[in-house]
């Protein structure tokens, strides 16, 4: 007995290939690559290059340009060594007695702490004694009253003792640089240290340059005024904490805070991320990972600043200085001290200083947390990934609008985020990578949609021109019922003999639909090489015509080439059909079919006639209608009896008359039309035309047709004789032409048709 669940094979396979067949669907090429480009873009993120920094950067200082930090006093002055204090104490350096004559007067407006945005690590050129060396010429008396007068380098530091000020260091780039005071051994700054050293996070600086000995010693405090730059050298963040020679430094601007606090020393806290902050008293800065902070810019401010030659001219309100924390630097041009900023202009690097201190004061620190870059690398993964999946299902209209909208509100979540909460999010590199992979699937869409469009169109051309496809295409207004009048040139082909040949197939239809298959696609081929359009297919017959739907500026000499290449592929095809017939009968494969050797005739008007899409609203064809359509079918009908290949009316030939092969038939009136019409033989291209021997057999015709028309029968009759067998030298096919002038003539010449006959013949045939 069977059990009742058993496993049905075909069924299982058939649902096996369904399975593939969605999955198929699903991980196309298209989605494929795309996911790879995705990774690709994830990857470069997360190493995050030189390029892909500057740019995120750019789209930071974009938002502080847009917005910058509003404007809120603080008490923060530059005390500023600028052009006119160069002017009216001299060139810079000053001595030192100047610098100690400034810090008393800012003491004595009450100045809560002053820092010096400049390092004094050599001795000033203008002390007495100094004087005294370098002047060998001073009488003896003045030169020893000199020496014993007290340097200007301890003044300053005696007018420093008295005060507070924070002295400002910097670093070289190696221990292998120049140092000034290179056996002062660094002092210690007290400090405390909170989580992990963050020697582990902060970058080393190698070697550190200080100040004089007796200048360090009479200060308050040290900090550290290198700031740092991008690699497009602009400023964007600035270092509180610096690491040099193996002790920990603080920044020139919380230096400065420092000491104004009175704190006798700082902390540093770090987690296993990073550093957290710098905490100066009760206050936490907060850092990022580096012990760097984002400063929120302002413009440069001219308020921030006041003059040295103002200070020592006593022209400054001491109120204007009174309860400030002074920073003491140059916006003089010459002594370099400007830079680049993310606020998008240039400013004295003691003003960079300041709003460092502004920014702390207020709380207005930009943020770039650690988070933001699983943020930003989530962004690129989630809109990425809904990118490959459903840009394929939408159409292009509804896909790019929802980017559009996907993506703008990211930059808008973004840009929420900074005037909201000073955060710092990349808007930029997301949505490149977001807007990259739907580039890439709307690509592979266009070029899924282009090879299934180009798949219709090759299976719609198997029944129509592909020029019209193309038209159609591009203009699919087109496709409406209406036509319009145009010129044309019409082709009818027909096989002579076809239910002979038919006949022969009674008992293989399929061998009969192969041949006519491979016949007509041997006329259809010569159509479309000269562009024209395959109006349809009758049987064994073919409709074609040129100048429609695309212009053809010569579409009388397109249409006779496409008959010239119909007669020589329908002869080359003889040839093979032939071949193979031989083998089938050597093999006996041929069951009993006969060879029979296809011969087409052809007959081409040129003509005014309306073409367009003609028939009913549920189904209609591109096809030509009018008179000249229904001459040519008539022509072609006439390529039977007389035995020529090829008819052209009257207008096609004098068109190509000078190009090709053409002498004149006769003058007919076919069946269903009242006026005449002149009709014309082809036999071939230009090259036959030149030459000597077609040109005779042309005079020949015309003089024949001379006579034949003045009833000079026995001159026509001679002349019959004679381009017959001129015929024969070029191999042209002129029995039938010639047998049914022969029976006129015989028949003219038995019955003479009277005074009044025009030479026009009444075709009783189609």
């Amino acid at each position: 007995m069977q059990s009742g669940l058993y496993w049905d094979g075909n069924v299982g396979v058939h649902s096996l290939k369904n399975v593939v067949r969605k999955v198929g669907r699903w991980f196309n090429p298209g989605r494929l690559f795309a996911l790879a480009a995705l990774i690709l873009l994830l990857t470069i993120r997360i190493f995050d290059p030189v390029p892909v920094q500057l740019v995120r950067f750019k789209a930071f200082d974009q938002f502080q340009q847009l917005k910058p930090r509003e404007f809120k006093p603080f008490p923060v002055v530059i005390i500023d060594i600028d052009e006119a204090s160069l002017k009216a104490l001299g060139q810079w350096p000053w001595p030192r007695t100047r610098l100690a004559e400034l810090v008393q007067k800012l003491t004595g407006m009450g100045v809560v702490a002053i820092a010096f945005d400049v390092i004094f690590s050599e001795p000033d050129r203008l002390n007495p004694k100094s004087i005294a060396a370098d002047n060998a010429m001073l009488p003896p008396d003045v030169a020893n009253a000199l020496k014993t007068l007290p340097s200007n380098d301890q003044l300053f530091a005696n007018a420093i003792a008295r005060s507070r000020v924070v002295l400002g260091q910097t670093s070289v780039r190696s221990l292998d640089d120049e140092r000034i005071n290179d056996d002062q051994p660094p002092k210690d700054m007290p400090h405390a240290i909170l989580g992990p050293h963050p020697s582990k996070f902060v970058p080393a600086l190698p070697a550190l340059v200080q100040n004089l000995p007796e200048l360090e010693n009479a200060a308050a405090g040290r900090g550290v005024f290198s700031l740092r730059r991008d690699a497009d050298n602009v400023i964007r963040s600035v270092p509180l904490l610096a690491i040099i020679e193996d002790k920990l430094r603080l920044s020139l601007s919380v230096e400065l805070l420092r000491v104004a606090t009175g704190s006798s020393a700082f902390a540093v806290k770090s987690n296993a991320a990073g550093v957290e902050g710098v905490k100066i008293g009760r206050t936490l800065v907060q850092t990022n990972a580096l012990a760097q902070v984002w400063p929120y810019f302002r413009k440069s401010d001219r308020s921030r600043f006041v003059s040295i030659k103002d200070i020592v001219d006593g022209t400054v309100d001491p109120a204007r200085l009174r309860g400030h924390l002074a920073l003491v630097g140059t916006s003089a041009v010459g002594l370099n001290d400007i830079r680049a900023t993310a606020i998008g202009e240039s400013m004295p690097g003691v003003e960079i200083h300041a709003q460092v201190i502004e920014n702390i004061m207020g709380n207005t620190m930009l943020v770039r947390p650690n988070f933001a870059l699983v943020v930003e690398l989530a962004a690129i993964l989630f809109l990425g990934l809904c990118a490959i999946i459903f840009v394929p299902l939408l159409g292009a209209t509804w896909a790019t609008l929802s980017a559009l909208v996907v993506l703008g509100g990211y930059v808008a979540a973004c840009w929420f985020a900074f005037t909201s909460q000073r955060m710092l999010v990349d808007p930029v590199y997301p949505t490149i990578s977001v807007a990259v992979v739907f580039v890439l699937m709307s690509v592979f869409n266009y070029m899924r949609e282009e090879k299934r469009r180009q798949e219709i169109r090759s299976a719609f051309g198997q029944y129509v021109s592909p020029d019209l496809v193309n038209d159609l295409a591009d203009n699919p207004q087109n496709l409406s019922l209406g036509g319009e009048t145009r010129d044309l040139t019409i082709l009818f082909s027909d096989v002579r003999g076809f239910t002979t040949i038919s006949e022969s197939y009674r008992d293989n239809p399929q061998g009969l639909t192969r041949l006519m298959n491979e016949f007509l696609n041997c006329l259809s081929n010569a159509v479309l090489r000269q562009n024209g359009t395959i109006d349809k297919f009758m049987g064994d017959a073919i409709m074609a015509f040129w100048n429609a739907p695309l212009r053809s500026e010569n579409h009388a000499r397109a249409a006779c080439q496409s008959a010239i290449d119909m007669i020589r592929d329908v002869d080359e095809l003889n040839i093979v059909m032939k071949e193979r017939h031989e083998r089938a009968v050597e093999e006996g494969t041929n069951e009993g079919e006969e060879f029979h050797a296809i011969n087409i005739g052809i007959g081409v008007n040129t003509g005014t006639c309306v073409v367009g899409n003609m028939g009913s609203d549920s189904r209609f064809d591109y096809t030509a209608l009018g008179d000249a359509v229904n001459l040519a079918s008539r022509l072609e009908g006439q390529s039977k009896p007389y035995g020529i290949k090829i008819i052209l009316g009257q207008a096609t030939a004098h068109a190509v008359e000078d190009e090709l092969a053409t002498f004149e038939v006769d003058r007919i009136r076919v069946k269903g039309k009242q006026e005449p019409e002149t009709i014309y033989a082809l036999f071939g291209d230009k090259e036959l035309a030149e030459t000597e021997d077609f040109q005779h057999v042309r005079k020949l015709n015309q003089d024949m047709l001379k006579a034949y028309r003045a009833q000079d029968f026995e001159t026509a009759s001679a002349l019959l004789e004679l381009l017959s067998d001129a015929g024969e030298k070029l191999d042209l096919e002129l029995d039938g032409y010639q047998l049914i002038y022969e029976l006129r003539i015989a028949e003219f010449q038995a019955n003479p048709p009277g005074r009044d006959w025009n030479g026009v013949y009444i075709a009783e045939t189609k």
